[in-house]
């Protein structure tokens, strides 16, 4: 990618899956990377891995629900970097999605949970990045959406209404800091066959799966980490408030 070396992004959420996918195409790319996890374990032991194959890659424990973590977070990658160039906002509370139901079933406080992670907490880590960017003349924001926020479903109400939410905080900072160099895009991906999913899932479910999609194959981690790269380089300087399905074609929309 143009420019991505020596860059500093902060990848949350980037311990398993997507954000670690995304940190070591980050690191390939020789950007500077800390990683922000709830699983501080996994987010070191990623962070060990690519340092001793030469990147610059740390790692810190937070929690998205807590805005002063998020605030500590973000102070201390500018205290290891610097500066921050980037961030990688790809952070959901997955544990509560399998029990949202509907609008009538769900209670209250899986609305607030949902909503507190997904959203909420986004909104601050970018609260806490935004001024300095502001003050450097310009960065690079990627958040991580769901279809689920556009297409309807009749099930997962508060996760849809959270990834709407991040569809449209993303053009609201956009619209708001264009002109200041900000640029803030939004990666929906469709159904991507993590480690985790590939083990636990059987083969005729991973069959159906791919038959809603236009391509010869499920998505991996890989594809969109690919997309992130490009969005938080300055390939992508004339790419801004956009959402970018990478779902193998399984739905066009915007």
């Amino acid at each position: 990618m143009k420019n991505l070396e020596q860059k500093t992004v902060l990848v949350c959420g980037g311990a398993t899956g997507i954000g670690a996918a995304t940190v070591r195409r980050l690191a390939a790319e020789g950007a500077r990377v800390g990683i922000g996890d709830l699983n501080h374990e996994a987010a070191a032991a990623l962070a060990g891995e690519l340092r001793a194959a030469g990147a610059d890659v740390s790692a810190w424990a937070y929690d998205q629900a807590d805005e002063a973590s998020v605030n500590d977070l973000v102070a201390t990658a500018l205290g290891e970097f610097g500066a921050l160039d980037g961030l990688f906002a790809n952070v959901a509370d997955l544990g509560v999605i399998y029990s949202d139901g509907d609008l009538l079933t769900n209670e209250l406080d899986i609305w607030r949970r949902t909503l507190d992670v997904n959203l909420v907490g986004t909104v601050a880590l970018m609260r806490a990045v935004l001024p300095g960017m502001l003050e450097r003349g310009g960065g690079a924001l990627v958040l991580t959406s769901s279809d689920a926020g556009v297409i309807g479903e009749p099930e997962r109400p508060a996760y849809a209404a959270s990834k709407a939410g991040i569809n449209s905080l993303c053009r609201h900072v956009a619209s708001k800091w264009g002109r200041e160099g900000i640029r803030c895009n939004v990666v929906s991906p469709g159904f991507v066959v993590t480690q985790q999913i590939e083990t636990n899932m059987t083969k005729e479910m991973l069959d159906y799966m791919l038959r809603g999609a236009r391509s010869t194959r499920h998505g991996a981690p890989d594809d969109i980490a690919g997309a992130v790269a490009y969005l938080l380089s300055d390939d992508a300087e004339w790419v801004n408030g956009q959402v970018w399905r990478v779902n193998g074609g399984v739905s066009f929309a915007n």
